[in-house]
Order: C-alpha cells, then structure tokens, then sequence
C-alpha cells in the first residue's frame, strides 16, 4: 500500500488588496473546495494561516470558511498549525514566535469551532530550527513538517522520524521537494505523478509520499490546475480502486490491464490511498533519527553550505534585509517599552494595544521575500507596506510612552525615534537605488 499525502497551505498577508482577494477566492480556494465536496474520497492536510480566515470573513470569504468546516466535519481535511501573520519563525524571539502560535489558534478556533483541533504545525515557509521545534513541542505538538531538504538521515518512506530536543521530542515529517516542486510548475500530470509514485516506493511494502504546495498553485498561478491535476489524480487512485474491487484480488495481471486500458500511459496497478498526516501515525512506526538541518522550502544545499538557511528572508549581503531587521527589532524594543506601561492611563494603553496589533502584522514574511531583486522577487510596494506597519508599530508606541506618568521612558525613546526614522530613510533610498 501506498499513502499520498496531500498537504495545501492557504494565506495570504493582511494588507492584499480586496480586487486580489476576490480574484484568488474565485480562481482558487471555490474551486479547490469543489474538488473535494464532489470526492467523499478525497482528503488532504492543510493549513490556512489565521490572518487569512479573518480576511475571508472581512472580504466575502465566508462561504470558504463554511466549506473547510464541512469538509473537517466529514474528516476529508485535518487542520494544521501555524503563525498568524506568516512570521518566519526561526528569525524573531521565542516569545513573538509564541505569541503568532496562540494567536493562529485563538482566530481559527473562533471560526472552525471543534473542527479545529490541529495535531501538528507548519512552520511558515518550512523555515524550521530546533528553536522552533522545541517551541512547537512544549505547545503539545505532536509533528512538524518540514522540507525534504532539511533531512540528514535515512529518507523516511516506511517510518515516521522522530528527533529528541534535549528533554523533549517532536515527530518530522518530511516534504518530498523534487515531486512537490514537478507538480508546482506543472512538470507532472496526474498519470505521470501515480507512476512517478510506483517507482519511488517500488521496493517498499508499505510506502508514503507526502507533497506540499501553495493553494493559491491550484487555480490561481495555474489556471485550472485544481481540475487538470487534483480532481484527475483523486478520480484515477478512486478508479484504480474501483477496477481493483472489481477482479478478484487473485488476479492481478487481469487488474493490471484493465488499469492501464482505462487510464492511458499507467505503467501498472498497484494499491494507493490519500491519507491524512496524522492518519500515517496508525500505519507507520515511529524510529529516532538525526535533527533536520536549518531551512526552507526555498533552501538549497549551496545556501545551507554558507549558513544562509534562510536567504530569500534574511541574506546578510542583501542591504534591504538588513535595513529591515534592524528596523523591526527597534519596533519591538518601542512596543515593549509600551506595552510595560500601558497601564498607567486609558489613553497610554490604548495607543500600546495599537502598536501590539501593528507589530503582530509587520512581521509578516512577504516584505523580506519581495526584497530580493537579484532573484527578480521584487515589489517596492509590499517592501514600504511592511515598513509602515512597523513604523505605525512605533508611533503608537511612542504615543503610549508620552502619554504615560514614566519620564526617563520618554526621553529615551524619544531620542530613539531618530535612529528609527535614519534606519527607515536608508531602506528607502535601498529600494530606490537602480
């Protein structure tokens, strides 16, 4: 037997546009659903990061909402955790990486209601460390997935990896980056998948495959990919099971032929099932393996060979990057100050509760991704919106700050205001610069 895995990650940032909204709700996620509402059969993993179940709710959404509900009711899907705004985990403090966790929960609980018990987490981008994953343990995570490229031991098709974190343990479960990445960019059919599948796992008794992508893959970046690959994949593993059943089981060669008369270019039969992650966990058995290497899903191994582990959110030779992180640490050292004196008057702690959700959402991963103009990732646009909403970050703060009875507070913040405003400037002039 074996097990696809199918896992999709839905987000989009806080500050997209409603016209994009709308058209990836239409293109995409609608679609998507569709697939799965017409296949009882059909299941997948996903996760749908907090800040766009608010946004489905506040831009027309809700019948998306309603949908993932249904389908976690009839245990088609199983929900996954991650960070509300889509924070690169492994690259801010342990108590903001804390806070985006419990935030994802509290939001997508509100919507999803019991539906939303996830067992498992999904590191933004698979940007994984240990860091994150002992965070990701002491919350009760049972598994974190993360890039095929992180793994540094035997590649896990009939077990489950499982590593230890001093005191602590965590399950992995490992993306497989070169099928996940052929079916992103349409280098596979469904027919070319399943038999891509049957030579990956043809020594094994028993075997899984977990891929992972972007929703927005599905419809959106390619027009009627939801149709073309999903529904087709899910219809031939329901098709080849359904001929299966059909035969006897003693008859395996007449099986065989009748599969590949019935869907052309299938090299042979073989027993396949879609599964949830945590279903793997009633067929797989669970051995310790070596700690995944810090990464991405964008990771490459000449990146990990020079410490870049993250380089499309942090490259140190990259002057944007640098600006940008020096400028949401001074936002959090503006929110902090704030936040221990938010209690002294009504109007203090009113403009700290601003500056606290300003800074929740500027740390949002698309501002660093989009300031990447060698690689052609590039959009001033989104660059400046993620410096706002720092620089609204640290206005509120220094509000709160001013108008608090703490006046050794207030100079010091107030002459670091300049530095602020300098670090701002100069990213500025780094987005202009030709």
């Amino acid at each position: 037997m074996v097990y696809w895995v199918p896992f999709l990650h839905f987000y989009q940032p806080s500050i997209q546009f409603h016209s994009v909204l709308k058209k990836i709700f239409s293109e995409s996620y609608r679609p998507l659903l569709e697939v799965y509402l017409r296949r009882p059969e059909a299941k997948a993993t996903i996760n749908v990061s907090g800040v766009l179940t608010d946004l489905l709710d506040e831009h027309g959404g809700s019948d998306i909402i309603e949908g993932m509900t249904k389908l976690a009711k009839n245990s088609q899907i199983e929900f996954v955790e991650s960070a509300k705004y889509h924070t690169i985990l492994p690259l801010i403090s342990p108590k903001e990486a804390k806070r985006q966790l419990k935030l994802n929960h509290k939001t997508n609980e509100n919507f999803f209601g019991r539906f939303y018990r996830p067992k498992g987490a999904f590191p933004p981008e698979m940007c994984y460390s240990a860091r994150v994953a002992r965070i990701l343990a002491s919350a009760g995570y049972n598994w974190v997935l993360v890039s095929g490229i992180a793994n540094q031991d035997i590649w896990p098709m009939d077990f489950i990896s499982r590593v230890k974190l001093g005191g602590q343990a965590i399950n992995v479960l490992y993306r497989d980056d070169i099928i996940s990445n052929k079916i992103s960019f349409r280098n596979l059919d469904s027919i070319g998948f399943i038999n891509e599948l049957r030579e990956l796992t043809k020594d094994k008794k028993n075997a899984y495959v977990i891929t992972a992508m972007d929703a927005e893959t599905f419809g959106h970046h390619i027009k009627g990919w939801e149709d073309k690959f999903l529904a087709r994949t899910y219809d031939i593993i329901k098709g080849m099971r359904d001929i299966r059943d059909k035969y006897s089981r003693g008859q395996p060669e007449r099986i065989s032929a009748a599969c590949r008369k019935e869907f052309k270019g299938l090299k042979e039969f073989f027993d396949i099932k879609v599964a949830t992650i945590s279903e793997l966990f009633k067929k797989f058995p669970i051995k310790n393996s070596k700690l995944p290497r810090p990464s991405s899903w964008s990771t490459t191994n000449q990146d990990i060979s020079k410490k870049k582990f993250y380089p499309l959110w942090l490259d140190e030779d990259n002057i944007c990057h640098r600006f940008q992180w020096e400028h949401l640490k001074e936002a959090c050292r503006f929110v902090y100050a704030a936040e221990k004196i938010k209690g002294s008057n009504k109007q203090s702690k009113r403009f700290a509760v601003i500056a606290r959700i300003s800074l929740d959402k500027a740390l949002f991963s698309c501002q660093f991704w989009w300031a990447n103009k060698e690689t052609g990732r590039w959009d001033i646009n989104l660059i400046n919106k993620g410096l706002i909403l720092q620089e609204e970050a640290i206005l509120n703060s220094l509000m709160a700050i001013n108008y608090s009875s703490a006046g050794d507070i207030k100079k010091a913040f107030q002459e670091r205001i300049t530095a602020c405003r300098r670090i701002a400037a100069n990213l500025r002039d780094a987005m202009l610069a030709v």
